[in-house]
C-alpha cells in the first residue's frame, strides 16, 4: 500500500511538472508573438519534447497503478482524471507550438498597425490554464467550476477577434497575409481554454464524483 500512494504521488507530481512546462510553452509563444522574439521560437519547440516525455511516462505510470493495484473510489477517479488531463495538457503543448510557428510567420512582415485584442484573450486563456491546475492541485471543485464560466468570455473575444481582422481585410486586401495567421491563433487560443475546461470538469469529477460534461453545474 505504501507504494501505491508513493506512485500516486509521483503520478500527481509528473503532472504538475507537465502543466508548468505547457503553461510555460503558451505564455512563450505569445510573447514571440507580442514581442517579436524569435529567440522564443526554440524554446517554445524545446518546450515540447519534454511535454511528449512526460505524457508517455505518466501513461505508462496510470496504466502500471490500474493494472496492479485495481484501486477504487478516490483513487480509480483520481488516476482516471490523471489519464484525462494529460491528453489534454499535451494537446496545450501541440497548440502552443501552432501558435509560435504562426507567430514566427508574422516576424517576416510588418505588424498591424492596430493590433487586434488577441493579447487580452491570451491573458484569459493563461489564467483558465493556471486555475484549471491550480484546482486539480487543491481539489478545488468551485475554483474548477470559474474556469467553466470563464470559458464563454474566451469565445466571445474570439469572436471579437474574428470580426475585427474581418473588417480589416475587406477594407485592405494587402492585410489578408498579416490577419490570417492571426485567425488562427485567436483559434488555437479558444481550443487551449476548451482544453483548461476539460481539466476543470474532470477536477469536478474527481472532487464530487459529478460527470458535468456537456453541462454546466451550477455552484
Amino acid at each position: 500500500m505504501i507504494r501505491f500512494e508513493e506512485e500516486l504521488t509521483l503520478l500527481q507530481n509528473h503532472l504538475l511538472e507537465m502543466a508548468g512546462r505547457v503553461k510555460s510553452s503558451i505564455h512563450k509563444s505569445m510573447r514571440c508573438l507580442i514581442e517579436r522574439d524569435r529567440s522564443l521560437i526554440l524554446e517554445v519547440l524545446a518546450d515540447e519534447e519534454h511535454i511528449n516525455e512526460l505524457e508517455i511516462r505518466i501513461d505508462s505510470l496510470a496504466t502500471r497503478l490500474v493494472a496492479l493495484n485495481q484501486p477504487v473510489a478516490v483513487d480509480m477517479r483520481l488516476i482516471i482524471a490523471a489519464l484525462k488531463i494529460n491528453t489534454d495538457l499535451e494537446r496545450m503543448g501541440d497548440l502552443a507550438v501552432s501558435i509560435v510557428q504562426r507567430a514566427s510567420e508574422l516576424l517576416e512582415r510588418p505588424p498591424l498597425e492596430q493590433m487586434v485584442p488577441v493579447a487580452e484573450e491570451a491573458t484569459l486563456v493563461e489564467a483558465m490554464v493556471e486555475d484549471s491546475i491550480a484546482a486539480f492541485i487543491d481539489r478545488d471543485a468551485q475554483l474548477a467550476h470559474q474556469v467553466l464560466l470563464a470559458d464563454d468570455r474566451v469565445d466571445l473575444l474570439r469572436n471579437e477577434i474574428y470580426e475585427s481582422l474581418a473588417t480589416r481585410m475587406e477594407a485592405d486586401g494587402h492585410a489578408v497575409r498579416r490577419a490570417l495567421p492571426l485567425l488562427v491563433i485567436a483559434r488555437n487560443l479558444e481550443r487551449i481554454a476548451d482544453h483548461a475546461t476539460n481539466v476543470a470538469e474532470d477536477v469536478i469529477f474527481l472532487v464530487r464524483g459529478v460527470d458535468v460534461r456537456h453541462r454546466r453545474e451550477q455552484p
